[in-house]
């Protein structure tokens, strides 16, 4: 595959070194260099363009916009675009984000936040978290730096390879900056709380021959209790009314009686820390259920510092040198319920049991030891470094070396050490040897001595690391009659690594948490890319401009192999005012570092085995027959409840294949002045999506298909011994087997005109979610989460929009934007009960900024300026609401100040 790379590189060398006559100018990630014929690029493509636009959609935020909406973070400007959907993390919501609390991501589409592909300046940027994940934290990312982001929604894989699959969000720096400049902000909710504060400074100076920038920037934010943001968590206990509830596992103890004669009786121990330590109750959950709101959060503490630079310096009049740092150090916590201790025995005679019958103690919060705390200390680095530069003839290129680096510090506190629990509840050894005696039947029995010797804090620690070494030309081949075919190709080596350790107690399995076993892997892929745009036809009835352009990418994995992807587009100008626009591609996705090398294990999980009794009256004759056919003996039994079942990584996972296309137009309206109208349909297939299916879920797809036709029935899932029938092997580790779909429309209305003097900008963004369904395996029914929320997966109601309007005139700038979420059924609510669906809402922010002079300027700004409540939802127990998707704050305002010179 090198030696393919650099041929193909060499032959694009050639080319690129045959006469020609265009100049072309800096990437797009550059200012105009003022040539007379000024070229750029646009996120999705390399090619270097006369004008922004490509047959892909694109959505832009400029510097401005962001600026006007009000937010402090990179993420909640994605979050808030109607592309949106689904689950990706931030500030507030990080309790419920995976793979890396407290980090931040965009999910276009909602097909996952591992399926949107971040670029910084049109390069990959590391991923970040705790230790070995799968996508970009946005939380790196200061505002101050960024020029405009580029927002393409089309798969995008065949430009710049692996989770280009709903898109491609390409973060743009601005360059040339002069001067200083130092921004402060603070805000909070109406009544003072969850206050956050920014301080932004960003200094820029520029030379004959170069120039240079810097920004350091500080954020923080305060913690805002669930309990005082939504009250207690709310059910519908009593058919048509909410009613606080809470969790069963109880402070006292929730507790099953085993023996004697009232065996099978739930009962509770003192609740009252004054109370009588053997006093117990009949169990009423009315009564005795834990309130848990009060040890959440609804916004979790967190605290950024960042630092950046960018500068290029012109080395000789065909060639610059440029580089890029960015230090990010996140500080973050998340607030949880105190831990609950399960399943634990007491003999009738334990001195702890004042019952006189066996019994087993079934939910005991562990309220003395507090609530749990999960923290991070995550650090990120990323440095870009090379020269980009032209040939004699107007060729482009450029070589950069890419690196990045996140390690990160993590873990828990007051977590059980379950060992050193048994020596405490052990009557016959415990009060000697420095192991106190423990009584947990009953709040308020645990001594201090005691809860210091079972409580742990666990410290973990990962990272990830990013390589890459790239090279590319563009520049154009020859000329047609309907003009000149630019043309782009490039190399890339890049080597991603991860790994996360577990605190060595957790790693044991010694701890009241999920046991974890260590991740290490890394992989190296080497690629070449070329690309093209034919001009068909110009100047010529019904044809303005007509052009096909033309991508293809090839990938050479050492972990799973090749992979190639092309993309088709057409542009077809029909005259100066409407344009149509269409492509068609194919994207993939990579196996990520913990799908592939996330630590195997063995575990006896309950499992059903669908041959036991197969040959029994009243056995499925599909069954029965596929379980002969496979060799299960006659009168066969399962035994008992568990299969021995693999977890964990999958190092035979191949990547994720999708195919999209969007088809739309562009129209300048002519008879309206600055009116512009787009509309872009969009159909996203993908197939072998990689998904994780339970053991028994296997087994039924496999001996519920024709003749064992399922792919499921493969060795590489199950096996069984072949004299006994017993299941010897199962896996439950992540497999290529699910499909998912998604269509839908995008409309954007832009309008710019004067009114009264007021120069004012309007802008409307509108996304239709049409279809989103998704199958975890071949032969089971497809869910469709279109117009629902769904419990794990966020929120895909139907239609979302954001409308904006800004005015300026003399030293006054005012804002105002709306943004809608649709109605949505709630996927896990019956009809008719409360909570079954949310309805349409709507949140306005207003801004207004008075600029003093040149140098001086104020903004105050309110967000959800009516302070509209979050709809309930009956599968969101944890804060009575999707808090991916609604605000749970209610009103916030802020105040700004900024001084330039």
């Amino acid at each position: 595959m090198k030696k393919y790379v650099l041929s193909s590189l060499s032959a694009a060398i050639g080319l690129a070194l045959m006469p020609g006559t265009v100049a072309y100018a800096q990437e797009q990630t550059a200012e105009p260099s003022g040539n007379a014929d000024e070229r750029i690029t646009v996120t999705g493509s390399r090619l270097q363009r006369t004008e922004a636009e490509s047959a892909a959609p694109v959505q832009v935020f400029t510097a401005e916009d962001i600026e006007v909406s009000g937010v402090t973070s990179v993420e909640l400007i994605l979050q808030k675009m109607s592309a949106s959907a689904g689950f990706a993390g931030n500030q507030s919501n990080a309790y419920w984000t995976g793979n890396g609390y407290g980090t931040a991501q965009v999910n276009l589409r909602g097909l996952g936040i591992n399926r949107t592909l971040v670029l910084l300046n049109g390069r990959r940027i590391v991923n970040g978290g705790t230790g070995a994940n799968s996508s970009v934290d946005l939380n790196m990312i200061p505002v101050e730096v960024i020029q405009r982001i580029e927002v393409l929604k089309d798969g995008a894989s065949a430009i710049y390879g692996a989770d280009a699959v709903a898109g491609v969000v390409n973060i743009i720096t601005k360059k040339g900056y002069e001067g200083f400049s130092i921004e402060a902000r603070a805000g909070a909710t109406d009544d003072g709380e969850a206050q956050d504060r920014n301080v932004n400074m960003i200094m820029g100076s520029s030379g004959d021959k170069g120039r240079v920038m810097a920004t350091v920037g500080y954020r923080s934010s305060d913690e805002l209790n669930m309990a005082d943001a939504a009250g207690c968590a709310l059910g519908e206990l009593t058919p048509g009314q909410l009613d606080c509830f809470g969790s069963s596992s109880t402070i006292g103890g929730r507790a099953t009686i085993l023996t004697g004669p009232n065996a099978g009786d739930r009962i509770n121990f003192n609740q009252d820390p004054n109370g009588d330590g053997d006093f117990y109750e009949p169990y009423s959950s009315a009564e005795h259920n834990f309130a848990f709101f009060p040890y959440l959060n609804a916004v979790n503490p967190i605290t950024n510092w960042n630092f950046s630079t960018f500068g290029d310096y012109q080395l000789t009049a065909d060639t610059t040198v440029f580089a890029e740092v960015l230090y990010n150090n996140r500080q973050s916590e998340q607030l949880a319920t105190p831990g609950t201790l399960r399943g634990i025995e007491f003999a009738a005679d334990h001195p702890t049991n004042p019952v006189g019958e066996a019994i087993r103690l079934d939910g005991r919060r562990l309220l003395e030891g507090g609530p749990r705390i999960f923290f991070q200390d995550v650090n990120t680095f990323r440095t870009v470094v090379g020269l980009n530069g032209y040939f004699s003839n107007g060729w482009q290129w450029d070589v950069a070396y890419n690196y990045g680096r996140n390690t990160a510090i993590d873990g828990m506190t007051n977590i059980v050490n379950m060992e050193r629990l048994e020596q405490g509840l052990d009557a016959d050894n415990c009060g000697s040897n420095g192991v106190p005696c423990i009584d947990l039947l009953g709040y308020g029995g645990i001594s201090q001595e005691a809860l210091d010797h079972i409580m742990f804090r666990t410290t973990d620690n990962g990272g990830n690391e990013q390589r890459s070494l790239s090279a590319n030309i563009s520049g154009d081949l020859f000329d047609l009659p309907a003009g000149w075919v630019p043309f782009a190709v490039g190399v890339e080596h890049r080597k991603e690594k991860g790994w996360r350790h577990p605190d060595s107690s957790i790693a044991a399995g010694i701890m009241n948490t999920n046991q974890a076993e260590p991740i290490e892997g890394n992989y190296t892929v080497d690629e070449v890319y070329a690309e093209t745009a034919i001009p068909l036809l110009r100047n010529q009835d019904f044809a303005k401009d007509l052009t096909l352009e033309l991508a293809y990418r090839y990938s050479d994995y050492d972990s799973f192999g090749s992979d190639g992807n092309y993309k088709v587009g057409l542009q077809w100008r029909i005259n100066d005012s409407f344009k149509v626009r269409a492509t068609q591609s194919t994207a993939f996705r990579i196996p990520n570092i913990p799908e592939l090398f996330g630590g195997v294990a063995e575990g006896n999980l309950t499992t059903t085995d669908p041959c036991d009794g197969w040959d029994q009256p009243g056995a499925d004759p599909t069954v029965a027959a596929n379980c002969q056919a496979d060799g299960v003996p006659a009168g066969y039994t399962q035994f008992g409840a568990t299969v021995l079942t693999t977890v964990g990584g999958n190092p035979d996972l191949k990547p994720e294949d999708a195919e999209t296309f969007t088809a739309g137009f562009v129209w300048d309206v002519n008879a309206v002045e600055n009116l512009q109208i787009t509309m872009d349909y969009f159909n996203i297939d993908i197939e072998d999506a990689i998904q994780t299916i339970p053991g028994s879920t296997k087994l039924a797809a496999c001996y519920n298909s024709e003749n064992l036709s399922h792919p499921f029935c493969s060795d590489e899932h199950f096996t069984r011994d072949s004299l006994t029938g017993d299941i010897n092997f199962l896996s439950a580790q992540p497999t290529n087997a699910a499909t998912e779909k998604v269509s839908g429309v995008d409309l954007a209305v832009f309008y710019k005109t004067n009114l009264s003097g007021w120069e004012s900008d309007f802008s409307w963004n509108m996304s239709y979610l049409d279809e989103y369904t998704f199958a975890p395996f071949a032969g089971a029914p497809e869910i469709e989460y279109a117009g629902y929320i769904t419990g794990g997966r966020g929120s895909y109601t139907n239609l979302r929009s954001n409308a904006t309007a800004t005015f300026v005139k003399d030293a006054w700038r005012v804002h105002y934007g709306v943004q809608y979420i649709g109605r949505a059924d709630d996927i896990n609510a019956s009809p008719g009960d409360i909570g079954d669906h949310a309805p349409s809402v709507f949140y306005h922010n207003l801004q207004g900024t008075y600029f003093l002079n040149n140098n001086f300027s104020i903004t105050a700004g309110a967000n959800n300026l009516f302070d509209k409540e979050p709809p309930y939802i009956q599968s969101w127990t944890d804060a009575n609401t999707d808090t991916m998707t609604y605000d749970l704050l209610g009103r916030q305002l802020y105040l700004k100040v900024r001084y330039s010179f």
